[in-house]
């Protein structure tokens, strides 16, 4: 049998990176034409994207382009020199939401891997066969889906490839099909430009018709009206269901607006779970204990393993912010030598470093500071002075502050620094 594919949201070149360095096997991403996630495309150019293809091919992994957009008369034509343009970059598939964006996909870039979109809620093996009959390898899975479906898909087509979210933003409506931002903000979900309606705080009202009145709803307490606010979904502690299936080829993580530290989390964690699985030890209250670092709503396992009707866990009504137990507090840069700040550092502060997987981490103490390894198997970094690549040395460091630090000792890039905050405090902030 061969192992599942592990994907990771791919945001930008810094995150594509990452989340290869983290663990996964594949990335998704794309510029900002005709892709559901407008704002992170936005970070990709025509050329960091080539990069980032070039550098994934380099090191033995893929990249899926995402062409998911719903396009108007108006944009066909520019949705085909589109679908050209990243053609001629060699992705390894290409991710589209509608048969006749999978038809241009066919006839523009043939010999290109053809993924259909979670946005087309395949949910059934009827569906799925109309699109595997067009020539599409992958179905992406609407997020509603049960496993038992995807199962039963897997039998009635066995070559098709199915992928299924695992992890990352939940949507109140069906597979995201939302028109709340579109009415209140001008904002299309379906273009790519959702404003996020879904976590606002909303105050209700009774009103009556004929007189006039209206009424405030007083909510009752610890209820809050946070009222189409879903949590984060979590199949971490059902991954070893998911591969003993069979049925999955892919799971797939959301997220390509989220932060260089989620990118890493995610993909360590996942990495880490199906690896676990194969080798006969898998723990799911290490994998909850690491995601848990991570910003998040709340978590739910979702539909997967439970069928809608049966889940009454899945809304956060109390806030909106994204909360977790764990702030990034720096990240190293290309020459190894330096980190750049994410949060705060002070001489003495002692701070978790969170190293890219097969990481060959020196024990090391000098004046500048010290790393080492507790019992705990963790390595840590302590700081006798802060000190600027320039040599000036500083009472502490604050995110936003553009100096590279100077480390004690040598660490691979992409390394990250870590330290645990309160969760309740930062829960009273968002009510």
């Amino acid at each position: 049998m061969k192992n599942v594919e592990l994907l990771s949201p791919a945001g930008n070149l810094e995150k594509l990176k990452i989340a290869f360095a983290y663990g996964a096997d594949a990335v998704y991403g794309g510029v900002s034409h005709f892709s559901l996630r407008i704002r992170s495309g936005k970070e990709f150019t025509l050329e960091t994207f080539k990069e980032g293809i070039d550098y994934a091919h380099n090191i033995g992994k893929k990249v899926y382009v995402t062409v998911n957009g719903f396009p108007f008369n108006s944009q066909i034509e520019l949705l085909k020199k589109h679908i050209v343009a990243m053609a001629a970059l060699k992705p390894d598939a290409l991710i589209v939401a509608t048969p006749g964006v999978v038809a241009l996909c066919n006839e523009l870039a043939p010999g290109i891997d053809i993924h259909l979109s979670t946005q087309a809620n395949v949910m059934n093996y009827l569906d799925a066969k109309v699109y595997y009959d067009m020539g599409v390898k992958r179905i992406i899975a609407a997020r509603e889906i049960s496993l038992k479906d995807v199962e039963e898909i897997k039998r009635k087509l066995p070559d098709l490839e199915i992928e299924i979210f695992v992890h990352g933003s939940m949507c109140f409506a069906y597979s995201g099909r939302c028109l709340v931002s579109a009415v209140q903000m001008g904002r299309v979900p379906n273009r790519g430009s959702c404003a996020n309606d879904c976590r606002f705080e909303y105050t209700l009202y009774a009103g009556n018709e004929e007189h006039g009145t209206l009424f405030r709803l007083e909510e009752q307490p610890d209820i809050g009206t946070y009222i189409f606010n879903a949590k984060d979904m979590n199949l971490a502690s059902h991954v070893d269901e998911i591969l003993e299936s069979g049925a999955v080829a892919s799971i797939k993580i959301e997220g390509r607006t989220k932060s260089p530290y989620y990118a890493a989390i995610t993909a360590y964690t996942y990495r880490m779970a199906i690896d676990d699985f194969y080798n006969g030890k898998f723990d799911a209250k290490k994998y909850q204990n690491e995601l848990n670092t991570t910003k998040n709503r709340g978590f739910t396992d979702a539909y997967l393993v439970h069928k809608p009707f049966e889940k009454h866990n899945t809304q956060n009504h109390d806030y909106a912010m994204s909360v977790g137990t764990f702030e990034v507090s720096g990240l190293v840069i290309s020459d190894e030598e330096h980190f750049m700040c994410k949060y705060k550092t002070f001489p003495g502060d002692e701070i978790e470093i969170l190293a890219p997987l097969k990481s060959i981490i020196e024990e090391v103490n000098n004046e500048i500071g010290s790393i080492y390894k507790k019992e705990n198997g963790k390595y840590y970094i302590k700081f006798n002075k802060i000190i600027t690549k320039e040599d000036k040395e500083l009472e502490a460091v604050h995110s936003g502050n553009t100096n590279p630090i100077k480390l004690p000792g040598v660490l691979p890039y992409l390394t990250m620094f870590r330290v645990e905050v309160n969760f309740e405090d930062l829960q009273e902030t968002c009510n």
